[in-house]
């Protein structure tokens, strides 16, 4: 055989491996003849790199899978798995039963106009994530949306954002909350509040204002409360949270819309503002459980 011929073979063996189908759990490397073309070997790793990305897509389903399955056990723990139309039905029936006996939230959005395009976008996500929070809580909350013109920014942002938001089952109006709710029932939550929550109860509204983290205006929603002279309260963190170092120096009681809410909705499944704090308080706010709130933790 001359080398022509040598050539030749080789290149049919490698166009001949190229129609097989190579299993990705088999095969995870080929070595090639060096007689093999740039071509056949091209096609090769490009194939290679299919399986891979394949494999990933697989493994991000599963995980998805696994997290859905997690979430339909918040929403029904017991019994036989349901089927995703009813567990739709069942999540309504529950939202329902909220708008009649649930404890109240009200994001308070009369101050948007101090606030930029971006802030604004933010803070259409953040109302998202109220309302999924809500929606798989297993006490959720009646919640309302005050000062929301359909003609405003942030409602096309709303709407452009979460899909469905016109549905959303939560009260939304163009009035402010001082005309929904008696002044008696109100609790502004604000972080410059000088007492604690101690609970949360049915016959109260809990007021939150409706700004994101880039707003600087200092004490804002706080000053509001108090020229309407409302009772006003903030979380217990200083009663169950330490500042820890780090290397910024950096401690902020100052949380998201969505961030207070799964506190609260947390405090009302379990009881415990440990456990709530614990949960809420992302760990980027330089605060952690005192060491005996955290020895309440593990007990």
């Amino acid at each position: 055989m001359n080398r022509n011929e040598g050539e030749a073979g080789g290149i049919a063996i490698c166009d001949m491996l190229e129609m097989f189908q190579i299993d990705e759990g088999v095969v995870s490397s080929t070595v090639w003849d060096p007689g093999c073309s740039k071509n056949v070997m091209r096609k090769q790793r490009n194939w290679e790199r299919t399986l891979a990305l394949k494999k990933s897509k697989r493994k991000e389903e599963k995980r998805r899978r696994k997290q859905n399955r997690v979430q339909d056990k918040v929403i029904c723990p017991k019994g036989p798995q349901l089927s995703k139309r009813m567990l739709k039905a069942i999540t309504k029936e529950r939202l329902e039963e909220a708008r009649l006996s649930g404890p109240r939230l009200c994001v308070d959005l009369s101050m948007t106009d101090c606030m930029s395009h971006k802030e604004i976008s933010r803070l259409a996500g953040q109302i998202r994530r109220v309302y999924g929070l809500n929606r798989k809580a297993a006490q959720p909350f009646h919640l309302f949306l005050t000062d929301l013109s359909q003609d405003s920014l942030l409602y096309r942002e709303c709407v452009r954002m979460n899909d469905g938001f016109r549905e959303y089952s939560m009260e939304m109006t163009e009035k402010s909350w001082l005309e929904v709710f008696p002044e008696d029932d109100v609790v502004f939550l604000t972080p410059d509040a000088e007492e604690a929550l101690q609970s949360v109860e049915t016959e109260k509204v809990y007021i939150l204002g409706g700004l994101v983290d880039e707003s600087i205006q200092k004490k804002m929603s706080y000053t509001k409360a108090m020229e309407l002279g409302v009772c006003t309260a903030r979380l217990p963190i200083e009663e169950y949270m330490i500042k820890k170092d780090n290397p910024k120096n950096f401690h902020s009681k100052i949380l998201t819309i969505n961030q207070v809410f799964e506190i609260l909705l947390t405090f009302c499944d379990t009881g415990s503002w440990v456990q709530a704090l614990a949960a809420g308080v992302p760990p980027g706010k330089g605060y952690m459980l005192t060491p005996e709130a955290t020895l309440e933790m593990k007990n």
